[in-house]
C-alpha cells in the first residue's frame, strides 16, 4: 500500500505504476445482487443454465459491475493523506476488452497519469487495468478522474 502525503508526493509519482490490488473473486451471488440493484437481468449474467450454452460457457459479470470494483481495488493500492476530501469526478476512457466469468479472480493495477491544479483542488487521473487471473485481455481498462481538495 502506497501512502501519498501531500500534492508534492503525488506530482512526483506521475507516470509511475503504483502497484496491484489483492485478487478478488467475482461470485454469482455478487453478479445477481448487481443485476437486482441495476435492473439488468440479462441471461448472460443471471441464468447459469442458459449461459452454459452461450458464447462464454458460463455467466459473466456485467461490465459495470467490474467497473464498480475500481474504488475497492484502488483502496488496496494507495491512499492519499493531507487533504480535506477526495471525490470521484468521472472517467475519461472506459473499455471492457474481455468478460469476467462468474468465479473468476480479478485484480487492479494502477498508474498515476496526471496531477493538474484546478480552482477547487487537484485533479488526479489514474489508468486502472482490471486483470483476470488466467491472463489474456483485461476485463476493464479505465482512466478514472478524482479531485482532492486542500
Amino acid at each position: 500500500m502506497r501512502v501519498f502525503r501531500g500534492i508534492e508526493e503525488l506530482e512526483g509519482a506521475v507516470g509511475t505504476h503504483l502497484g496491484y490490488s489483492e485478487w478478488h473473486t467475482i461470485t454469482q451471488e455478487q453478479i445477481d445482487a448487481f443485476a437486482e440493484s441495476t435492473g439488468d437481468h440479462q441471461w448472460i449474467h443471471t441464468d447459469p443454465v442458459r449461459a452454459a450454452e452461450g458464447p462464454f460457457g458460463t455467466t459473466v459479470a456485467h461490465g459495470y459491475l467490474t467497473l464498480s470494483l475500481v474504488p475497492m481495488l484502488l483502496g488496496q493500492i494507495f491512499t492519499v493523506e493531507g487533504f480535506r476530501a477526495a471525490v470521484n469526478y468521472g472517467a475519461n476512457r472506459l473499455r471492457f476488452p474481455a468478460p469476467a466469468p462468474a468465479g473468476s479472480r480479478v485484480r487492479a493495477g494502477a498508474e498515476l497519469v496526471s496531477v493538474t491544479a484546478g480552482s477547487g483542488g487537484w485533479q488526479l487521473v489514474h489508468r486502472v487495468t482490471i486483470e483476470r487471473d488466467r491472463g489474456g485481455k483485461p476485463a476493464c481498462v479505465v482512466e478514472t478522474v478524482s479531485v482532492v481538495t486542500p
